[in-house]
């Protein structure tokens, strides 16, 4: 892709991509939130998480300067609690549900007071688990990301021996890969993945793709159970003229690249337009604009009420600078010499309300014309339908069909995570993680 654009110096680049959400500076600053903690009976946060933090137990742990021991009530709900203080939308979730917005107070900093406890935990190495002795069981695991990382950690505690097979050269799925760089860093990442590695009994082989290198039958005929943890990572087409040109990119490729290069060398257009409004489409924005575009436009077809993102993130894309542009839905994408330079975006209104009460956008007649250089994508990811129907796992439009437990239609085959649930949070991957190997360890005890 031959752009031309504004770039920036080293230290620009620090700055921009620096700690979005920065830790407590010490103990006395998180002591001193920890104690606005009421300490809620049957507390609202804890019921909004979905891995069940004993949000209120950790916090009194910090009052009492027990930071292992909140670590500890951290990590035993959601190993992967480390990230997800730092990427997890507090704002729809634990924090959201403090009983402070009730009385129009800042909630507790929840996030912050938990990534106080497990920034320590894992940057002193604390050993907070212990495992069992190996019980002979062996289970493969498909994808080291969230959820294969959260079953293989529950599984080995019991005394399971775990093999995770993962595509990539590195751990950590949708956190290292996929997440905005100024939210969690790719070093952090790794001492994440090495963290939860540390327990023992967890063994994992990088560069090794389910469909490829490996497949389902193959490790039913070496292991006593499989678990998939695949995600989803098919960027959504728009099936529109134009798309093939230079400058037009997917969202996921480009946060892809921004993880796995130097800033100055991720390439990024003067004017960029991103079609979507959920939080990958803020984060490529965002990035885009922090990396050293002039101009940043998102693109949404329906209205502020209706955007799948946050109105925390959504303020993050303003400060930035972004510029939105609401009921305008892509049309065509039109260049020259085979390179991008304008996006034709029609116009919408909200026609009648449907039998649900909602109001789909349609058609007004108008359009504008936006004049760009690069086109990111962002309309949604889609399942590794394919490969999952290649791999006779039941599904509905490529999602694993499975029970609670992450039984799938396939004995001793499990699955969990986004390429069951079609993409949610980072948090939700962790339970589905938990849950999975809840239903492993039933199988594994009915004696196969």
């Amino acid at each position: 892709m031959s752009i031309t654009n504004y770039r920036l110096t080293s230290e620009q680049y620090e700055e921009n991509f620096s700690d979005i959400h920065p830790p407590f500076e010490n103990l006395t600053a998180a002591l001193v939130e920890a104690n606005r903690c009421i300490f809620c009976y049957d507390a609202p946060c804890m019921k909004s998480c979905p891995t069940s933090i004993d949000v209120p137990k950790f916090i009194k742990q910090i009052a009492t300067e027990n930071i292992k021991g909140s670590a500890h009530t951290i990590f035993s709900s959601n190993i992967m609690g480390g990230g997800c203080s730092k990427v997890c939308p507090v704002e729809k979730l634990c924090e959201g549900a403090c009983v402070y917005n009730l009385m129009e107070e800042e909630p507790i900093q929840i996030a912050r007071l938990q990534r106080y406890s497990t920034d320590k935990a894992i940057k002193e190495k604390w050993p907070l688990f212990t495992r069992k002795p190996s019980n002979g069981k062996r289970v493969a695991i498909v994808g080291a990301g969230p959820a294969g990382l959260s079953c293989a950690h529950v599984l080995s505690r019991e005394g399971v021996d775990v093999t995770i097979y993962e595509k990539e050269a590195k751990g950590g799925g949708l956190m290292i890969y996929g997440i905005a760089a100024y939210k969690v860093t790719p070093e952090f990442c790794e001492d994440e993945v090495n963290y939860i590695l540390s327990l023992g009994g967890i063994e994992i082989k990088y560069n090794q793709e389910l469909g490829a290198n490996i497949s389902i039958t193959e490790l039913q005929s070496q292991y006593d159970a499989v678990y998939i943890g695949i995600g989803v990572g098919l960027a959504r087409h728009l099936e529109i003229p134009g798309e093939h040109l230079e400058g037009v990119e997917d969202a996921i490729s480009f946060i892809y690249e921004l993880r796995s290069k130097p800033f100055s060398e991720v390439r990024v257009g003067d004017n960029v337009a991103v079609i979507g409004m959920g939080m990958t489409a803020i984060d490529a924005a965002t990035q885009a604009k922090r990396l050293g575009a002039k101009q940043v436009t998102m693109v949404y077809r329906r209205t502020e009420a209706e955007m799948p993102c946050t109105e925390t993130e959504l303020n993050i894309a303003k400060l930035d600078g972004c510029n939105i542009i609401w009921l305008a839905s892509p049309a065509e994408i039109l260049g020259e010499d085979g390179k991008v330079t304008q996006l034709i975006c029609n116009l919408m209104a909200l026609g009648e309300p449907d039998a649900s009460g909602r109001r789909s956008p349609i058609e007004t007649g108008e359009t504008i014309i936006l004049d760009v250089d690069m086109v990111i994508k962002a309309a949604g990811q889609m399942p590794y339908e394919m490969l999952v129907n290649e791999s006779n796992l039941q599904n509905k439009y490529g999602k694993i069909t499975t029970d609670e437990d992450g039984v799938t239609n396939i004995a001793g085959v499990f699955a969990g995570g986004d390429c069951v649930n079609g993409g949610k949070e980072v948090v939700d991957a962790v339970q589905a993680g938990k849950d999975g190997a809840r239903g492993i360890l039933e199988f594994l005890q009915m004696g196969r």
